[in-house]
C-alpha cells in the first residue's frame, strides 16, 4: 500500500492575510482607490456636513424672540426712553384736563341740583300758604256771622238762651282752629292807619285824635303770620275844617271885592 503524501499544514491567519494581500493587488491593478486611504477624507467630510446640518437645524428651531440680534447703542435707549416719556406726559396732561372737565361739570350740576332743590322747596310751601289761605278765606265769613248773630240776637228767655250757647260754642270752636292754623285777628284801634293792613271806608272828623288814627274797625281783618288774609275796614279820623264867623266870611267877602276892581 502506497502511503498518502502529507499535505503541508496551513495556518488560517496567514491564510487570511493571503487573500487580503492578493484583493489590494488586483485593485490596485484594475485601479480602484485605496480605502484605507481615503477614510480620513471621509470622516472630514461627513464631521463637516454634520455640523453643517446641527447648525442649520438648530437655527431653525430657535424662535426670533431668541435669536442673536445686534444690541441698540445706549443714546438711542435713552432717546427712544425720552419720546416714551414724553408721550406719556402728554397722556397724562390730557386725562388732568378731562378729569379737571368733569369735576368743573360735576360742580356745576351739583349748584344747579341745589338752586332746583330750594326753588322746588319754595314753590311747595308758597303753594301750601296759597291753599290754606284761600280756604281760610271762605271760612272768614262764616266767623262774621257769628259775631254778627252774638252782638244783633238778644235772648229773652231760656230756650233761645240755651240756642245762643250752642252756636257760640261752635262759633269759638272755629275760632280755636283758626289760631291753630297761625291765624290772627287785627286790633288796629288807635293805631296809625296802614294801607297795607287797612281799608279806610269813613272818615270822621276829630280834635281828640292825630290826623290818620283808626278810630274803629268795620269789618274785622286777619292775618296769616306775615300774610293779610282779609284786609280790616275801618274809619280813620280827620282835621276839623275851620269855622267861618259872620264877620270874617263879610271881611273875606270884602277882601275878594277890591281885588277884582
Amino acid at each position: 500500500m502506497i502511503d498518502e503524501q502529507k499535505q503541508p499544514e496551513t495556518n488560517p491567519v496567514e491564510s487570511q492575510q493571503n487573500l487580503n494581500s492578493s484583493e489590494k493587488i488586483e485593485k490596485e491593478e484594475f485601479g480602484q482607490p485605496n480605502a484605507s486611504a481615503s477614510q480620513p477624507e471621509a470622516a472630514a467630510t461627513t464631521e463637516t456636513s454634520f455640523q453643517d446640518t446641527i447648525g442649520a437645524a438648530g437655527e431653525a428651531e430657535l424662535p426670533e424672540s431668541e435669536k442673536i440680534t445686534e444690541l441698540p447703542e445706549p443714546a438711542q435707549i435713552i432717546k427712544a426712553l425720552n419720546q416714551e416719556n414724553e408721550s406719556l406726559k402728554q397722556q397724562l396732561e390730557q386725562q388732568n384736563q378731562q378729569v379737571d372737565a368733569l369735576k368743573k361739570r360735576y360742580l356745576s350740576l351739583a349748584a344747579e341740583f341745589d338752586n332746583f332743590r330750594k326753588r322746588t322747596q319754595k314753590e311747595k310751601e308758597e303753594l301750601e300758604v296759597q291753599v290754606k289761605c284761600k280756604t281760610i278765606g271762605e271760612l272768614l265769613q262764616v266767623v262774621d256771622n257769628f259775631e254778627r248773630a252774638r252782638t244783633q240776637i238778644k235772648p229773652v228767655n231760656e230756650g233761645e238762651m240755651a240756642i245762643h250757647k250752642s252756636y257760640q260754642g261752635v262759633y269759638k270752636n272755629l275760632v280755636d282752629g283758626l289760631k291753630r292754623l297761625g291765624v290772627s285777628a287785627m286790633r288796629p284801634e288807635g293805631q296809625p292807619f296802614d294801607p297795607n293792613y287797612h281799608e279806610a271806608m269813613l272818615r270822621e272828623q276829630t280834635d281828640e285824635h292825630p290826623e290818620g288814627t283808626v278810630l274803629e274797625q268795620l269789618v274785622r281783618g286777619y292775618t296769616l303770620g306775615d300774610r293779610v288774609l282779609r284786609h280790616a275796614m275801618v274809619k280813620v279820623a280827620a282835621p276839623k275844617e275851620p269855622t267861618i264867623t259872620s264877620q270874617e266870611e263879610t271881611t273875606e267877602k270884602e277882601n275878594l271885592e277890591n281885588q277884582e276892581s
